[in-house]
């Protein structure tokens, strides 16, 4: 049966989402689940629902490095272990213009990759004393398999984050600690809510989770859905030149008269 049960697990981003579904099917499979986002009123609003299975660590995954200690503190007073921790805090900022703007490509990655390794930070001392096999899971995005117009600073950070989840994975190869990379498609959550494009394949947060939580009980490395979007879009990663030959001209919003009336 595709299930997790009896573990202790952490979760990132748990206020809405992806990350909240997850951590709701987690629960009612029979898991102990820490929930964190920087959403208190959410997440306590979980934690009652719950009935005793959940509890909350309000967590802001942009504080600096050196106020960090007092999150660890705060984790340790919840649990003395971690079987598993799933990082799906996220966010996304387009590239409209082709600015470069650094301040909005830093906030994109000191959530969306910087925020991942500090969860991490937190996280491997309890994640050691596991007497399961723990597991890291982390939300990319199929956004990595193939460039998209706009994406630059989101596609970036995601890409980024894949090439340290599958890095991760060749250093763990000798130790118990596991490492999957989840990229999902298009999904119906607040931050897609306001994409302004067409969205093939949405899917509701709940069968995303129902999709991810499968995957991990089996053992998967690595989690592509749907389907019918990863695989043609993997055909065109490996096929650039197809993809910016034909779709990037249809996509992109970005012409030349516009480019240089900005700049």
């Amino acid at each position: 049966m595709d299930e997790i049960k009896d573990r202790c697990i952490w979760i990132t981003g748990a206020s809405s989402g992806i990350g909240r579904a997850l951590a709701q099917r987690l629960c009612e499979q029979g898991n102990f689940v820490i929930v964190s986002a920087r959403d208190q009123h959410r997440l306590q609003q979980m934690v009652l629902a719950a009935a005793g299975r959940m509890c909350a660590l309000p967590l802001d995954l942009t504080v600096a490095d050196d106020q960090l200690g007092l999150y660890r503190t705060r984790l340790q007073e919840l649990t003395d272990y971690l079987d598993m921790v799933i990082c799906c805090a996220g966010v996304c900022e387009y590239e409209d213009q082709l600015a470069f703007d650094p301040a909005m490509y830093r906030r994109v990655f000191e959530v969306n990759f910087l925020g991942v390794i500090k969860t991490l930070h937190l996280a491997v001392p309890l994640l050691k004393k596991s007497v399961r096999e723990p597991r890291v899971v982390a939300l990319g995005s199929l956004s990595s398999a193939v460039p998209f117009p706009r994406a630059e600073a989101y596609g970036a950070s995601k890409a980024a984050l894949e090439y340290f989840l599958k890095s991760l994975q060749a250093d763990a190869v000798k130790l118990p600690l596991r490492a999957t990379l989840v990229r999902p498609g298009f999904v119906a959550t607040d931050m897609t809510r306001s994409n302004d494009f067409a969205m093939p394949f949405l899917m509701s947060a709940d069968a995303a989770a129902a999709i991810i939580i499968a995957g991990i009980a089996r053992g998967r490395t690595q989690i592509d859905f749907p389907r019918r979007l990863s695989w043609p879009l993997r055909f065109f990663g490996i096929f650039f030149g197809l993809w910016r030959r034909w779709v990037a001209p249809k996509v992109t919003r970005i012409s030349a008269d516009a480019w240089i009336k900005t700049h």
